[in-house]
């Protein structure tokens, strides 16, 4: 019997994984995709859910249990599926036994991401089935039936979700778990499972043939369905696209693509030939528009929506508007907001302050980087809450590229960059343990006279405060080996005498200990070790601080290190008592004493 429930398309996955019996999780935390995994071990400890230290050893876990027999899920951002890439094509080919399910949340206007990736190209390129659901019961529907498809056809299949689905909550008809598949029973077949050229090739046969077998499934299923109103223009969408789309534009016919690929060719040709035009509804890449148009279909889709950034009701009905598709005298909509001729109908923001975001009052990284900034020489940054202070004022970040590039970068930019100082590298502990490592190991290698400053604070904490080989816990909260970074980073290859490891917060002593480093003639690493202000099992009570006015210059240098607890009033600089949490960094850089405790 259903059980209908509010639930997000994150938590309406972790349902539907439940309810299907999977009973291996794993993923590596990312924005938009965190809470898949965050469900699935707060609900269903039936599940043996894991943080993996990244994508791609999430899916080869994954992939492992699904060998054995067991349905599992892995999840993770759009960018995680560019690490996890390499074990995907390869899974590709060699099948599955267990059902498994990569669910990937992309992120359309980059709210938290360093691109506007579609996952899409994925299915394409590797071969295998991708669903995209449109709210959050076919979250939970669709994982269930990429799980069944996953199994029907022996390929891993892709879940594609995207912010809006992820983290909005919809009516989900929950329903009682199956069976669990927990039997692990892996039985030999190396000509299917190990992909060495001979292998491979015959493989590859295969996988052209199911691919074919899906096709024809897709023509079939009722993951793809039409509705036939109004024939003057005929929308082909999925997903989030499609909910938009028949807000602002009821009664005209749709064809709704639940599987995007591979797609059903013959019934998007006879939808197209029942409607005197075609316009296809889609976020980000002309995905389904150039599949679409190679079938010899006339149709217009990206001319209309744009390329860049998320759909919005709004949006999508000012642009057929504009395009003169709708002619405005006669659209008869009626919704909660109005469209305005020539605009996005965004809210205008003008003569509001600007709000750059910033690091938490008393962030280490706070120290780290006010500290880096006065060496005036080149940081190369990387994935996580560190970011921010490429902002003013620290200003202290060069480049953000992907997760651990910043230490390969800073080695590249050795080579060639005649600078009489040392290149550094910032990079986060669990960004570090995701895929900095290897590169660490590559300056040592190859001997790139850089700084790697290893930024520790015991958690991930960009993506909401998850668990990771730095942090000493698991996922479900269970006591585990904390990674020792000192030994670490000697391990590689790093000198011990060129290795330092000091909190931030010790201003005068961590400056000098990074100075000291920066006289090295080889690799060094500073490991920065302060808690995030944010983890309470770390949390330590301190005296938070106040200015004296009496002995305050107002001379501003107090605000060079943006703590949000900092501000300059009418009456002269003040610290927010609401914000400050003691961290003292502010009255160790305070030249005129001004900043002490607040004892009162």
């Amino acid at each position: 019997m259903s059980d209908p429930k509010l639930l997000t398309g994150n938590e309406a996955i972790a349902r539907g994984a439940w309810e299907a019996g999977v009973s291996v999780a794993c993923a590596y935390p990312g924005t938009p995709s965190t809470e898949i995994l965050e469900t699935i071990a707060r609900n269903y400890p039936e599940i043996k859910a894991e943080w993996s230290v990244n994508e791609k050893t999430a899916l080869e876990t994954a992939a492992g249990a699904a060998l054995s027999g067991c349905r599992t899920i892995t999840a993770m951002k759009h960018v995680g599926l560019n690490v996890a890439a390499d074990p995907l094509f390869s899974l590709s080919y060699m099948g599955v036994k267990g059902g498994l399910v990569i669910a990937v949340a992309d992120d359309p206007h980059m709210y938290s991401s360093q691109n506007e990736q579609d996952s899409r190209h994925y299915g394409r390129a590797a071969k295998l089935p991708v669903l995209e659901p449109a709210d959050s019961e076919e979250a939970r529907s669709f994982t269930k039936k990429a799980l069944a498809i996953s199994e029907q056809f022996d390929t891993p299949v892709i879940l594609r979700s995207e912010t809006r689905i992820s983290h909005s909550a919809g009516i989900t008809n929950c329903q009682p778990i199956e069976e669990v598949k927990t039997a692990g029973t892996f039985k030999k077949n190396p000509q299917k499972y190990v992909m060495i050229p001979t292998y491979a090739r015959k493989r590859h046969i295969i996988v052209e043939k199911m691919i074919k077998k899906l096709t024809a499934f897709a023509e079939e299923s009722q993951l793809n369905y039409s509705e036939n109103k109004n024939t003057d223009i005929g929308f082909i969408t999925s997903g989030l696209s499609y909910n938009y789309l028949k807000e602002v534009m009821p009664g005209y016919s749709v064809l709704k693509l639940g599987m995007i690929w591979p797609l059903p060719r013959q019934k998007i040709t006879a939808f197209a030939n029942s409607v005197k035009r075609v316009i296809i509804i889609e976020e980000l890449d002309p995905f389904l528009e150039t599949e679409i148009k190679a079938m010899g279909i006339r149709a217009e889709g990206k001319n209309i929506t744009g390329y860049c950034g998320e759909l919005t009701p709004e949006k999508l009905i000012n642009n057929l508007m504009q395009k003169k598709i709708i002619p405005r005298a006669k659209y008869q909509h009626k919704s909660s907001y109005s469209v305005k001729p020539g605009t996005d109908n965004t809210i205008d923001t003008s003569d509001l302050p600007a709000r750059p975001p910033v690091l938490c009052p008393s962030c280490p990284h706070r120290a780290t980087f006010y500290i880096l900034s006065k060496l005036k020489t080149p940081v190369m940054g990387d994935i996580g809450c560190y970011t921010l202070a490429a902002f003013p004022p620290l200003k202290a970040i060069d480049t953000t590229m992907n997760m651990g590039a910043g230490v390969a970068m800073a080695a590249g930019m050795e080579k060639t960059y005649k600078n009489k100082k040392k290149n550094i590298a910032v990079i986060g502990d669990s960004t570090f343990l995701h895929s900095g490592i290897t590169n660490l190991l590559n300056v040592t290698y190859n001997q790139a006279n850089t700084l790697t400053v290893i930024l520790d604070n015991r958690i991930t904490a960009m993506t909401g405060m998850q668990e990771n080989p730095a942090s000493g816990y698991t996922l479900q909260g269970s006591e585990t080996k904390t990674v020792d970074f000192k030994k670490l980073v000697i391990a590689l290859g790093i000198k011990p005498e060129n290795v330092h490891q000091e909190s931030p917060y010790n201003l005068k002593e961590f400056e000098k200990k990074i100075k000291d480093l920066m006289q090295k003639n080889s690799p060094a690493v500073m490991i920065a070790t302060q808690a995030c202000a944010l983890l309470k099992r770390y949390k330590k009570s301190a005296p938070r601080r106040k200015i004296d006015p009496a002995k305050c210059e107002d001379c501003g240098q107090c605000l060079r290190i943006g703590c949000p607890a900092i501000c300059k009033t009418d009456k002269g600089m003040k610290i927010n008592s609401s914000l400050c949490q003691g961290c003292s960094i502010c009255e160790q850089i305070c030249t005129f004493d001004a900043i002490g405790p607040d004892n009162g």
